[in-house]
């Protein structure tokens, strides 16, 4: 009897195309053995950053595999956490890597145009809707061509999420929320505020204004909005206002704060964790 694995669905882009709110956690240390921890913790999705961090491709695949086996710990019933892997540049040629190591959801920084999301639309897609290069008898992607209609179910499971952090991408949002294949807009605070002219002030009101303004115009367009948290409060505040794919802690932030915490309760004058911005 011929065994014949099917092509996975991509559960975060039902869960956005449900309205159904997704946390999540951003990797930031750029290991395999801390995702694969945090893996078998529970979030929704886990933001692997190959644009801040010191990740590599191989790193990424590193990762990857890591939470991968978070299926093996999680309850009956759990599901494992969605990678979703930031490029540090929309480069159609990187982005063709990430997906073929494994990679069905990415998030593309600095996106300022529909033309911009366009063309990152087509780099993640196979001809003819797009120019994404055919490799999958070399891709872990299609499990080596395991998954036999991956290269007919591929497109359908792609999913795309584009960074507006810049005055110029919220005077273009309408239209990059718009654009078909574009799945979910991030909005960046700290990129915006340093556009906007309040750099390292996330919480000024102009900018907290503008990204209030960007949740509604995104949803409007029928797309996902998401943002990163690095407080409850904050967290809180942008899910009551309609994002549905929210970060809400930051990998070595948790650490750096729980080891200060813990030596604080040992020692007197300990130093102090570093100051919490209001993410990125």
């Amino acid at each position: 009897m011929e065994f014949r694995l099917q092509t996975p669905v991509n559960p975060f882009k039902q869960a956005m195309a449900d309205g159904q709110a997704q946390i999540g956690l951003w990797l930031g240390l750029a290991d395999a053995y801390s995702a694969e921890i945090i893996a078998g913790t529970g979030y929704d999705w886990l933001l692997v950053d190959g644009e801040h961090a010191p990740n590599d491709v191989r790193t990424i695949l590193h990762q990857l595999q890591a939470i991968a086996s978070a299926s093996h710990v999680l309850p009956a019933g759990v599901r494992p956490p969605h990678p979703i892997a930031r490029v540090p540049v929309g480069n159609t040629a990187l982005i063709k890597q990430y997906l073929d190591i494994g990679a069905q959801t990415l998030l593309v920084p600095m996106v300022d145009t529909a033309e911009q999301a366009q063309q990152l639309v087509r780099a993640t897609r196979y001809a003819p809707e797009g120019v994404r290069g055919m490799g999958s008898a070399l891709a872990r992607s299609s499990r080596w061509q395991a998954y036999p209609q991956y290269v007919h179910e591929a497109n359908q499971q792609m999913c795309l999420l584009v960074q507006a952090e810049t005055v110029e991408a919220l005077k273009n949002l309408d239209a990059i929320a718009a654009t078909p294949g574009v799945d979910g807009v991030f909005i960046g605070p700290a990129d915006l505020s340093a556009s906007m002219g309040h750099r390292g002030n996330p919480g000024h009101p102009d900018v907290q204004a503008a990204i209030h303004d960007g949740i509604t115009r995104i949803l409007r367009a029928g797309k996902a909005p998401g943002i990163l948290a690095t407080t409850e409060a904050q967290a809180r505040q942008w899910l009551a206002a309609g994002a549905l794919f929210v970060a809400v802690g930051v990998d070595t932030m948790l650490l750096a704060a729980a080891a200060q915490d813990l030596l604080a309760r040992f020692r007197k004058g300990a130093v102090g964790a570093p100051a919490r911005p209001a993410g990125y």
